[in-house]
């Protein structure tokens, strides 16, 4: 009935007492209960919006990590360590 994530529990319990109250009840409505974690429509402005930034982002942290492992090597070149 649910998925180990309590995320995906909790809307199920809800549903299963909320009917079970209104059985009782003798009620003939219903709920539905239904979740999800993100919002799963066909947007491709929303897809080219979010690769471009996480593509920019990762193209400035590829920029920027190489000069510090060589900064490193020069660095210990400097004070002349010795790795043991």
């Amino acid at each position: 009935m649910c998925s180990p994530e309590p995320v995906n529990c909790f809307p199920v319990l809800v549903n299963i007492l909320s009917n079970t109250f209104l059985r009782l009840l003798n009620s003939t409505a219903r709920f539905r209960v239904w979740s999800e974690l993100f919002y799963v429509g066909e947007n491709p402005e929303l897809k080219n919006y979010i690769f471009f930034g996480l593509f920019t982002y990762l193209l400035v942290l590829a920029a920027g990590l190489p000069p510090l492992f060589a900064m490193s090597s020069v660095e210990d070149y400097k004070v002349q360590s010795t790795s043991c």
